[in-house]
């Protein structure tokens, strides 16, 4: 994809679409005179007769009026210039790649300052959320339809048309489309049928991203997992005629291996609920348990491609969770990793369990910050609904730099309590340390909890995104299926922190 920025001039578009933001009160726009000089209208002529709209996400589609390349122009309603948002643009911007989709459209002009609004949104900013938000608007669900081979869409050229003195405006368009790729990747992974992602299909794409971003990478076996003891992610696999595989890519933004964030995605790639079965329609879906491990990945995507001046680990465990006579069950003691014994109380709630092994995985390669991202919970979506991610914490600093990174990203976070009394429910257990399944009161709490017994003072985060990684209709940012959520978040609280290092 070429990217270019350009002076503005309506008389020298190279593009098929030209994208211009009305606000609801155009003549605040900057370039507003150059754009009436050139059509012989104005947008507050447009405004008044209805043939544009400035109202917040109204996209208006009118054929350009000049003789050259230019096709069309988009209207791109968004409302009051005092209330527009960061995320709201976003958003907006996704809308705008779904039309490219449909006009099949792959080259464009955005008139960047059209889109700037008072000191909330500046040129910079605009073109990291063009970039950003078109790049994930314009992205469509694989199928697998003999009769449909459809590729997904791209863009061949953009250029940005601003009287801005700025030379880093190419750079944030070129971050805002690697966050991009990097979500739209994860989506592909989630939405993957489970028979076609399996543990060793997953890891084959672990070690390709590692060896594209030189990556260290490791990647144990069930016979290693075996010599090690992670007796809580192999008891998860018993049941499964598929080995496990546990993944492991470092990243070293710093000379030496110390000051380590550890990011564990749960890689589940199918789960039945074991022993523990869940009724019909909970089976169907079940192939986005692995939204965690992707999470990650995506993540981790974006890592390689900034290099931020930090030191990571990624620690994902994949397996499925499947019913056989070898099946792990209700009743069973098992001996995790970290030597803590753990009663089987409910073999549908498998996440935890191979997130246990692998945080003390993780710790054990010295990571000294870790966050984990599993669908881990119904229970999350009964408490916060489908649209917000739960969250859990051991540390207050931690957790406050992580929420600046989801603010930044519009990725919506909510956190729940972990008391002494929770813990206490954890930790009862007539015959082990610890039960897996203390209750469907304080359900999401519950599972995190869990985790936070083998994280231990390590500072640490629990994200649940049961609700928030799959989406069952289409949104601003993209279609029905597979959402990437928080992978931007996860690479942004990367970033803040490497220049919390820099500083």
């Amino acid at each position: 994809m070429k990217v270019q920025v350009a002076e503005v001039n309506f008389n020298e578009i190279q593009s098929d679409v030209l994208i211009v933001g009305t606000f609801k009160h155009p003549e605040n726009t900057q370039g507003w005179s150059d754009f009436n000089s050139f059509y012989g209208s104005s947008l507050e002529k447009w405004l008044k007769s209805g043939d544009i709209s400035s109202d917040r996400k109204k996209i208006t589609k009118l054929p350009s009026l000049n003789e050259g390349k230019l096709q069309r122009i988009f209207f791109v309603g968004l409302g009051d210039r005092k209330t527009l948002k960061q995320d709201e643009l976003r958003d907006i911007f996704g809308l705008v790649g779904k039309e490219l989709v449909s006009t099949k459209t792959s080259n464009v002009t955005i008139w960047l300052d059209s889109f700037t609004a008072e000191d909330e949104i500046l040129i910079e900013d605009a073109a990291y959320l063009a970039s950003e938000g078109i790049g994930m608007g314009i992205y469509k669900v694989q199928g697998y339809k003999t009769s449909s081979n459809e590729v997904d869409h791209y863009l061949d050229y953009v250029e940005m048309m601003t009287n801005a003195d700025s030379q880093e405006i190419v750079a944030y368009f070129e971050v805002g489309m690697i966050y991009a790729e990097a979500v739209n990747e994860a989506r592909t992974l989630v939405n993957m049928p489970s028979n076609l992602l399996t543990a060793t299909k997953m890891a084959e794409y672990a070690k390709e991203l590692a060896e594209k971003y030189d990556f260290e990478y490791e990647e144990l076996g069930k016979a290693e997992m075996e010599e090690l003891g992670m007796g809580a992610i192999l008891a998860v696999n018993q049941g499964s005629t598929e080995e496990p595989r546990l993944m492991v890519l470092k990243y070293q933004g710093n000379d030496e291996w110390t000051d380590v964030v550890g990011l564990v995605g749960k890689g589940i790639t199918y789960d039945t609920g074991g022993y523990s079965i869940k009724p019909k329609d909970g089976l169907v879906g079940m192939k986005v348990d692995m939204g965690g491990a992707a999470a990650v990945l995506g993540a981790m995507r974006i890592i390689g491609e900034t290099q931020p001046n930090k030191n990571v680990i990624a620690v994902i465990a994949s397996t499925d969770n499947m019913i056989s006579g070898n099946a792990f069950k209700p009743d069973d003691v098992i001996t995790s990793l970290s030597g803590k014994t753990i009663e089987i109380l409910n073999t549908d709630a498998e996440g935890r369990l191979v997130l246990a092994d692998s945080v003390t995985y993780a710790k054990q390669q010295g990571a000294n910050y870790i966050v984990d991202v599993a669908t881990l919970t119904g229970g999350v979506i009964v408490a916060l609904g489908k649209d917000k991610t739960g969250a859990l914490t051991n540390d207050e600093a931690f957790f406050e730099t992580f929420m600046e990174a989801s603010v930044e990203t519009g990725e919506f976070v909510w956190r729940l309590p972990l008391t002494e009394n929770d813990k206490k429910r954890i930790r009862k257990s007539d015959v082990a340390d610890l039960n897996n399944s203390p209750g469907r009161d304080g359900h999401m709490i519950f599972g995190g909890g869990f985790v936070g017994e083998f994280v231990e003072n390590t500072p640490w985060i629990h994200l649940d995104i049961a609700g928030t990684s799959d989406a069952s209709s289409a949104h601003d940012l993209g279609p029905k299926g597979g959402t990437g959520a928080m992978v931007r978040t996860l690479a942004t609280l990367i970033e803040r922190m490497s220049e919390e290092v820099t500083e």
